[in-house]
C-alpha cells in the first residue's frame, strides 16, 4: 500500500434540545427533565445537543483486479455456435492454466446463444465470457495478452478493487476520518454559539462504500496482429467512503 490519502467532506446539522426533548431553544430550561426518571442527562450538566453529519473518504492503490474476457461466434445453426464457443472457451481456459491462475479465480460470465440480430441477419450468434480475478494487478496485461493470443474476441473491462483485508482496514480508516471531521465541525459550532461540548450522546454510522475503478480496454483479437509491447494498464486509486451522524451534548 504505497499511497493512502484521507479526504473528508461533511454536512452540518445543529439541534438545540433538552435531553429527550427536541425542538427547544438553545438555552431553554426544561424543569421537567430532572424529574423524568428516563432522562439520560441532567439539565445542570447538559443544556442541549449539537448534531453533526459528516463523511470521510480514504484511498489507496488497488490490490485486486477482475478482468473480463470472452469469445464470440456466429453460425448457421445454434449447434454450430455452441460448438465454436466451446472450442474458444477451452482455448481460454488453457491460456489461464499456462499463466498458473487458480481455477477458483476463473468464473463463468455471460453465456448466450440466440438468433442473429439485424435487418438481414441470418443464422445464430453467441458469446461466452469469463471473469478472471487477480491479486497481483501487475499481471493484468499478461492476462489480456494471453487471452487475445488464445483467440479472445473481446476484453470488455478491468475492475480494480480491494482484497477483503484491505477493505476492512480502510473501512475503519474511513469511519475514523468521518468521526474526526465531525469532531472538528462540532467544535466549530460550539465555539460559534459560545457553548462548551460535554461529550458524545450518540453515534450512527451510515453505509461504507468501496468505489472500484473500472477501465474499459476495448481490446480485440485484431490486437494480436500488432507487434507493439505488452499491454499495460494503470489504475487510479480505489476509494472507500463512510458517513456518520454524531450528537454532542453541550453546556453553557
Amino acid at each position: 500500500m504505497d499511497r493512502r490519502q484521507f479526504l473528508a467532506a461533511s454536512s452540518i446539522g445543529l439541534a438545540a434540545t433538552m435531553a429527550g426533548c427536541t425542538g427547544s431553544q438553545l438555552n431553554t430550561d426544561d424543569p421537567g427533565a430532572a424529574d423524568d426518571p428516563g432522562s439520560e442527562s441532567d439539565a445542570s450538566e447538559s443544556d442541549g445537543e449539537i448534531t453533526v453529519g459528516a463523511s470521510g473518504e480514504v484511498e489507496t492503490e488497488p490490490d485486486r483486479a477482475i478482468v473480463t474476457v470472452g469469445v464470440e461466434a456466429t453460425g448457421e445453426t445454434a449447434s454450430d455456435v455452441t460448438d465454436e464457443l466451446a472450442t474458444g472457451a477451452e482455448q481460454l481456459r488453457a491460456a489461464f492454466d499456462d499463466l498458473d491462475i487458480p481455477e477458483e479465480n476463473v468464473e463463468e460470465g455471460r453465456y448466450r446463444v440466440h438468433p442473429a440480430s439485424g435487418r438481414d441477419a441470418q443464422g445464430f450468434e453467441g458469446a461466452h465470457s469469463f471473469e478472471v480475478t487477480l491479486t497481483d494487478i501487475e499481471r493484468v496485461g499478461d492476462v489480456i495478452d494471453a487471452s487475445i493470443d488464445a483467440g479472445a474476441d473481446n476484453v470488455g473491462r478491468v475492475n480494480f478493487t480491494l482484497q477483503e483485508d484491505t477493505r476492512s482496514t480502510l473501512r475503519e480508516d474511513a469511519i475514523d476520518a468521518a468521526l474526526e471531521n465531525a469532531d472538528e465541525e462540532a467544535a466549530h459550532i460550539a465555539d460559534n454559539r459560545g457553548v462548551d461540548l460535554a461529550g458524545t450522546t450518540s453515534v450512527t454510522t451510515g453505509d461504507v462504500q468501496v468505489n472500484p475503478v473500472r477501465v474499459e480496454t476495448y481490446a480485440s483479437a485484431g490486437a494480436a496482429d500488432d507487434a507493439a509491447a505488452s499491454t499495460e494498464i494503470d489504475a487510479d486509486p480505489v476509494s472507500v467512503s463512510a458517513s456518520v451522524t454524531v450528537t454532542y451534548a453541550f453546556a453553557e
